[in-house]
């Protein structure tokens, strides 16, 4: 099939598929004889398994090791496994970096509240940031 008729069928745009075929994500085609690509039916399957992927949190390096482990006939599952704990793991993390900058937030905005601007003096760059 065509770049168009394998963009419309997966809900990429063309420029996505040539980026992921220089990316390494997808295998460049074989070319017709007037030198256009010639995508096998499989290649949708891969493009979905990419935009599945991404919507995981996988990089594309990532996806790209996946593919690889896939296309040298070994099973990625393992591989796959390790990759979503890691990225849950991260997530964990930064959940709780926000959930502290929640608090600073509320204990500044509190004292936001209650700052009158007029009091402060000329040598404070802001009151309701400096620490009491």
């Amino acid at each position: 099939m065509r770049i168009g008729e394998l963009a419309t069928e997966s809900g990429l745009t063309t420029k996505t598929i040539r980026f992921y075929e220089q990316a390494g994500l997808l295998p460049a085609p074989p070319r017709t004889p007037g030198g256009y690509r010639d995508f096998p039916p499989h290649a949708l399957a891969r493009l979905a398994f990419v935009r599945d992927a991404q919507a995981g949190g996988l990089t594309l390096a990532e996806i790209r090791s996946v593919l690889a482990l896939r296309d040298s006939g070994q099973a990625p599952c393992a591989q796959v496994g390790v990759l979503i704990e890691e990225h849950l793991a991260e997530i964990e993390r930064r959940l709780d970096e926000l959930r502290q900058a929640r608090t600073v937030l509320r204990e500044l905005a509190r004292r936001a509240a209650v700052t009158d601007p007029d009091t402060c003096s000329a040598g404070d760059i802001c009151t309701i940031l400096a620490r009491p």
